[in-house]
């Protein structure tokens, strides 16, 4: 059960993020699939909310691959642990194009039920991106500073 929760899991990253085949959300998601995370934007309820979060990636990073580092399966749970990488084609977050290319590690935990994703929740490197992108500088390096 569990090399089977794990190979839906690699279809998921494989087939949807990677070879842009959204109609695979539909047969891998439930209808009633939550996507929770500290920076999701809208509805995130159900197959069509699952896509359009992919397709904004996708938008800002044309060129996005996802490679799964590591998953593992215990019952009825999946965690994946990842990494993407794209360049900053489109915009992203508000962030217009910068051609900059980043790459963000991440990790999802994923609850399973009858051979389809339940839900998922993903935790991922916002602030790294951002200070890939240069929008943001490291801790402690304030772009300006100023006293008012």
């Amino acid at each position: 059960m569990a090399t089977d929760h794990k190979n839906i899991i690699r279809r998921l990253y494989e087939e949807v993020w990677n070879k842009r085949r959204f109609e695979v959300v539909k047969e891998l998601v439930f209808p009633s699939h939550a996507l929770t995370g500290p920076n999701f934007v809208g509805s995130s309820i159900g197959p069509e909310a699952y896509k359009e979060q992919v397709l904004l990636f996708v938008t800002g990073f044309p060129d996005l691959h996802f490679a799964v580092e590591d998953l593992i399966a215990e019952g009825d749970k999946v965690v994946s642990c990842w990494i993407i990488s794209g360049t900053h084609k489109g915009e992203f977050m508000g962030v217009p194009a910068t051609n900059r290319k980043v790459s963000i590690d991440g990790i999802t935990m994923h609850q399973m039920s009858n051979g389809k994703i339940m839900d998922s929740n993903v935790s991922w490197d916002v602030w790294g991106m951002m200070q890939q992108l240069g929008v943001v500088s490291g801790l402690g390096q304030p772009q300006k500073a100023s006293a008012r």
